[in-house]
């Protein structure tokens, strides 16, 4: 009963990543060709997932995530955020700007943790919650190249007055898991050094470890 009841939960979690991919929703007999499983096991599946909130199904039959997941995700962001701090502490003593890990929330980037440098006369303001289009800005840029499927330890990202003028944005996105898009950078005002990107990319890295 054990292996059953295991087996069953690995492959509610397959379903719940397969809806999780950004592609849109599937029917249930898509949902079995991807899976691999039995028209049978993948209605079983979302009966109980359906039952739970976790996913639902449209006008027209096809399966989507449920706002269930939602609550997960809420209450994910305080763990990154804690996970975060102390990559973002050094990141931003470091560099001497403003860091902060930005994490995907559809077609939006959301910094979920933000540290300031405590020895700079002058930094860039920039809040834990603060939403923006991923088209724009150092940060989105990574996770849109995440998104599209580059995996490159050592990309990092540049930009310059996208989301504020006078600002200039480097960010690295945080490879290897495969449940989380998101990068880490800085923000700043004044000029940034050479070494800022690969300081950037090994933060990012860092982090990716520490989640892993």
């Amino acid at each position: 009963m054990a292996a059953e009841s295991a087996q069953t939960l690995e492959r509610g979690l397959r379903l719940l990543r397969l809806l999780a991919d950004g592609k849109g929703g599937r029917t249930p007999t898509e949902l079995s060709g991807e899976l691999s499983l039995s028209r049978p096991v993948v209605y079983r599946l979302l009966t109980t997932l359906m039952n739970e909130g976790f996913v639902r199904r449209d006008a027209e039959g096809r399966v989507h995530l449920g706002f269930g997941v939602l609550v997960l995700a809420q209450a994910v962001q305080p763990l990154l955020r804690a996970a975060a701090l102390p990559t973002l502490r050094r990141l931003a003593e470091e560099v001497g700007a403003t860091a902060h890990l930005t994490v995907a929330e559809g077609d939006d980037g959301l910094a979920v943790a933000v540290v300031e440098p405590s020895w700079t006369d002058m930094h860039v303001a920039y809040r834990e919650g603060a939403r923006h289009p991923l088209a724009k800005g150092a940060a989105g840029q990574a996770i849109l190249a995440l998104r599209g499927g580059r995996d490159n330890y050592d990309d990092y990202f540049v930009t310059e007055g996208q989301l504020q003028e006078g600002a200039r944005g480097v960010a690295a996105p945080v490879t290897g898991l495969p449940w989380l898009e998101a990068s880490v950078g800085v923000v700043t005002f004044g000029p940034l050094e050479e070494s800022t990107g690969p300081r950037v990319v090994a933060a990012a890295a860092e982090l990716s470890a520490a989640l892993g």
